[in-house]
């Protein structure tokens, strides 16, 4: 066809004037080196700014879940009773297809089936945002909207709060909840505690009990009768089967200090009988429902849902309010859930990006023969990450598993780039050419194969990025993470990696020089050590502060003499 033969010449003429591109950039290296660095700090700042995290992506499966939890001394038709309430309001919903209930003693779960997120207009998210209004008219229960069922169905937020005595610590927990159900974005903010329940506390006058011929066995005994039970026998039922008979005392009975302080306390080796309030004092108070521990301490836990934000910003909040509370000894905070699993993830995955990067360059040592050429290439890797941070901005996704892992594969990606202009760059400055002519040339024969890689790679994750299908932003991250740092990479590396592979053979050679002439006047071991010293300052910027400051210097005294030999003249 015509079209190729012409899309061909276009293109040749594009690669040469690349090349007259790669002359201009050698010829403003600190131009290219401000902006390598903007980039690197524009993409931290957005991220810091703008950006958030999580631990894994927002999914859509189809279903959310209503969290129920009546108070301790509710009733099981109670529970039942509230459940209900919550189906039948989010039966109301538009895109509700069917809802599927659980019942326990302590309330129980609704599944609402809102179906397939590709027949429906509005996400699982944005329909958890109505069901949250509708649950907020209901009393007598706490409901919980979990739109994002990735996280084992809890809320991704939490905090966990320990020490020794559960009455202060629920006071801690019950101060800061105040302060997070204020912080933007935080939702259902509530505590793993439950409600405090009615407590029959028994305390035994053990002298006196001791005086008459009981024991704490004897009136634990008596008790358990009481309210536990005892088989007192068997029944054969009207179709035959046998079933136990236990004796207890009636609800009523059991629920009324008056009542226990009569019962009847049996005398170990006698006939008699002792009412309970005569060796005991019986009292009604109220008890935590239930007891937490982690790793051996008494825990609390505060959880909340994320709602227009990402959980790691709302988490980051909650810790900055928790941290600032002044904790009795013996009391702390740390993270729990989701939150101290992404903690936990980001480290182990910030371990493994910086021992990829360090076999990355051990790799390119032994094929480029030089430890100075990776170095071009290692200082091009941050160079996507820029367009990491502006494609989850543009997609509203968050810095999660998924796209850590993107990130990842990216840094081997990019590395690809430099590496085949670097390639042909240092195979043609070994047949005598001239490394700025070297670098020109490598860029005309690199720029198509560059080219079609980062476009071949675009168009294949771009059906992930899309996310079609049941489930499909799981991944989405991870193709978006990729795509936005490809392209932002191959631009930036067209122009940097020259720049700075030109920049850093021409410290080596003046290293070489220096160390050279170091040695001719003083011994190979002093030279060799003055020139790592100076090349270690160099790296770590040492040199550059230096330099700038003794030029600042040089120009206020310039500035001086100048006004002095104005005086001078004057007079």
């Amino acid at each position: 066809s015509l079209w190729l033969p012409r899309f061909n010449t276009w293109f040749d003429h594009q690669a040469d004037r690349y090349g007259h591109v790669i002359a201009w950039a050698l010829h403003h290296r600190r131009w290219m080196a401000v902006i390598a660095g903007l980039s690197l700090v524009a993409a931290l700042a957005l991220h810091a700014t703008l950006g958030g995290s999580s631990f894994l992506p927002t999914s859509d499966y189809g279903t959310i879940a209503i969290d129920v939890r009546t108070p301790s001394s509710g009733s099981l038709e109670y529970a039942k009773l509230k459940v209900e309430k919550a189906a039948e309001l989010a039966r109301t919903l538009p895109e509700t297809k069917a809802t599927n209930s659980t019942v326990n003693d302590g309330g129980g779960r609704v599944y609402v089936d809102i179906g397939k997120s590709t027949k429906r207009k509005r996400s699982a998210s944005a329909i958890a945002v109505d069901l949250r209004k509708l649950m907020a008219r209901l009393i007598g229960a706490e409901y919980v909207v979990l739109d994002d069922l990735n996280n084992g169905a809890k809320k991704p937020v939490q905090i966990q709060f320990y020490g020794p005595d559960s009455r202060r610590l629920m006071s801690i927990t019950n101060d800061f909840m105040d302060k997070l159900g204020q912080v933007k974005g935080a939702v259902d903010v509530g505590l793993s505690e439950q409600s405090l329940k009615d407590e029959l506390k028994i305390e035994l006058n053990r002298g006196l009990a001791n005086s008459l011929g009981i024991s704490v066995n004897d009136a634990a005994q008596a008790l358990r009768v009481a309210f536990a039970g005892v088989e007192v026998g068997d029944w054969v039922d009207p179709t035959g089967e046998s079933r136990d008979v236990a004796v207890r005392l009636h609800p009523d009975d059991r629920g009324s200090a008056e009542n226990i302080e009569h019962l009847p306390i049996a005398v170990s080796g006698s006939n008699m009988m002792v009412p309970l309030d005569q060796i005991a004092t019986v009292t009604m108070g109220k008890g935590p429902a239930q007891i937490q521990h982690v790793d051996g301490k008494r825990m609390i836990a505060v959880s909340a849902n994320a709602q227009d934000r990402s959980p790691g910003e709302v988490t980051a909040d909650a810790m900055k309010i928790a941290n600032a509370i002044d904790f009795p000894p013996g009391y702390g905070i740390e993270l729990g859930g989701a939150a101290r699993d992404q903690k936990e993830l980001f480290t182990k995955m910030a371990t493994a990006l910086v021992m990829g990067i360090g076999l990355m360059y051990l790799i390119l040592v032994m094929q480029f023969g030089s430890f100075t050429a990776p170095l071009a290439v290692m200082l091009s890797l941050p160079l996507s990450l820029i367009g990491v941070v502006i494609s989850l901005l543009l997609t509203k996704g968050t810095l999660n598993l998924m796209s850590f892992i993107g990130v990842i594969m990216l840094m081997g990606l990019v590395a690809k780039n430099a590496i085949l202009l670097l390639d042909c760059a240092r195979k043609h400055e070994a047949e005598g050419f001239d490394r700025e002519a070297s670098l020109m040339h490598a860029g005309r024969m690199r720029l198509r194969p560059i080219l079609m890689t980062t476009f071949a790679l675009i168009a294949g994750m771009l059906p992930v990025a899309i996310g079609l299908g049941e489930g499909g932003e799981f991944y989405r991250p991870l193709a978006v993470a990729i795509i936005g740092g490809t392209i932002t990479s191959t631009i930036l590396t067209l122009l940097v990696v020259p720049t700075f592979y030109d920049s850093i053979e021409i410290a080596r050679d003046r290293a070489f020089a220096k160390f050279r002439a170091r040695d001719a006047r003083w011994n190979t071991l002093a030279a060799f050590v003055m020139t790592l010293i100076e090349a270690v300052l160099t790296l770590v910027f040492v040199r550059l502060v230096y330099r700038s400051l003794k030029k600042l210097a040089a120009l206020a005294m310039g500035r001086r003499a100048r006004v002095a030999g104005v005086v001078i003249d004057r007079q």
